[in-house]
């Protein structure tokens, strides 16, 4: 029985939420203790791999952040294909309302940011940052209320946060891609090609797809795209649905979400946090929290993304696009609203690209994103109990 509750335990969100939060606050502690060098020591680890004229050396900071978080986008790519098919994007009034919110939820926090730092060429480059919500940890918090919020408003928030997920994918995909070399396009191109002939033929053995997989993912990151796109776009070409020899239907896509999730969720996303929420706190003043782009970041989480997903949600329900989650009251959504603004470690990963890990405003960045998504977690908390208590 014991075992049993304990399982039952680690498969909740609630329980990956907290993982999080302790995995943050343990990388905190090692930044700002007298173990600070052993844990920058770690982080720019050397990794090496060659393979005769090809060669690939990065610290283990960006092995995490390029390598292990495109498995992290693959199971991304695998979610919102199976919702898009047969789940609850599935069709357009299931989808109306978390897209429409998911628009407004990307479009205020960018406005915030912009009018924090429209002034500075470098700065703005950070727009995308307060756009991001974590899932996982938004998910966590809504768990903790249990069985008083409505299922309906849990699926709005998984489908909201499913389409933010494909708004960054793209995002990145346009806005944060270098310099691109012909040659590796070219064999991200082919690599794309026999994806898409090895679905129409009906291959069905999952290791295929994988090595596939790595060459596309080797190929998108020496072309200049950032590395994670390679796994959303093998996502798409993996079957969700094939039919074996003896008739039996089943589907590759379903088992390697389900082969990957514990992977992501126990090791990829805590040894990402790990490795990027390590701030370190001695060198950040008041003055620095209060520069533009900590404020631009703040502001965006808290107020755009309430804001966005609240306000874009109000229209659409008032004009008929959409209607409100059944069972759920104008209090419980825009508690919903405030969750969204947990950016975390999608918001920690965007930042990561927009400045490519500059020191330049001494983690006053970083700090931003655990403070607004700490603020909007704890007051999306305390709103959503006042409004189940209500009802």
């Amino acid at each position: 029985m014991i075992a049993r509750n304990i399982q039952d335990f680690l498969k909740k969100d609630s329980f990956q939420g907290a993982l999080l939060i302790f995995i943050t606050l343990l990388a905190l502690f090692f930044q700002n203790s007298a173990l600070s060098s052993y844990y920058t020591g770690f982080l720019h680890t050397p990794v090496e791999i060659r393979i005769g004229a090809l060669h690939i050396a990065k610290p283990l900071l960006l092995w995490v952040n390029d390598g292990l978080m495109a498995i992290f986008f693959l199971v991304v790519g695998l979610e919102i294909k199976r919702e898009v098919i047969e789940g609850h994007l599935s069709s357009l009034s299931q989808a109306t309302l978390p897209a429409i919110a998911a628009i407004g939820g990307m479009i205020m926090p960018a406005l915030f940011f912009t009018a924090f730092n429209h002034g500075d060429a470098f700065a703005i480059k950070g727009w995308a940052i307060p756009t991001a919500t974590d899932i996982a940890f938004a998910l966590g918090i809504l768990s903790l209320l249990g069985n008083r919020v409505p299922l309906s408003l849990k699926i709005f928030l998984m489908a909201l946060a499913i389409i933010d997920d494909l708004g960054a994918i793209v995002i990145i995909a346009l806005f944060y891609t270098e310099k691109l070399s012909h040659l590796s396009i070219s064999i991200a191109a082919l690599s794309m090609i026999v994806l898409f002939i090895m679905n129409r033929m009906g291959v069905m053995r999952k290791a295929a797809y994988m090595m596939v997989g790595v060459i596309l993912w080797v190929s998108v990151l020496k072309s200049g795209v950032h590395a994670t796109l390679a796994g959303v776009t093998l996502a798409f070409f993996i079957p969700l649905h094939s039919t074996n020899k003896k008739g039996e239907r089943f589907s590759i896509a379903h088992e390697l979400e389900h082969d990957l999730h514990y992977w992501v969720a126990f090791l990829i996303l805590p040894l990402f946090a790990f490795v990027n929420a390590g701030v370190d706190l001695r060198n950040i003043s008041p003055g620095g929290m209060g520069e533009s782009v900590p404020l631009g970041i703040m502001a965006g989480l808290f107020f755009g993304k309430q804001m966005g997903v609240f306000l874009f949600s109000w229209t659409a329900i008032k004009l008929g696009f959409a209607k409100l989650p059944k069972e759920s009251t104008w209090l419980q959504l825009y508690g919903v609203a405030l969750l969204t603004g947990i950016g975390f470690t999608m918001s920690l990963f965007v930042d990561t690209l927009a400045y490519n890990d500059t020191e330049l405003f001494h983690y006053a960045d970083k700090l931003a994103i655990l403070l607004g998504s700490l603020f909007s977690g704890v007051a999306g908390y305390v709103v959503l109990k006042i409004a189940t208590r209500k009802v």
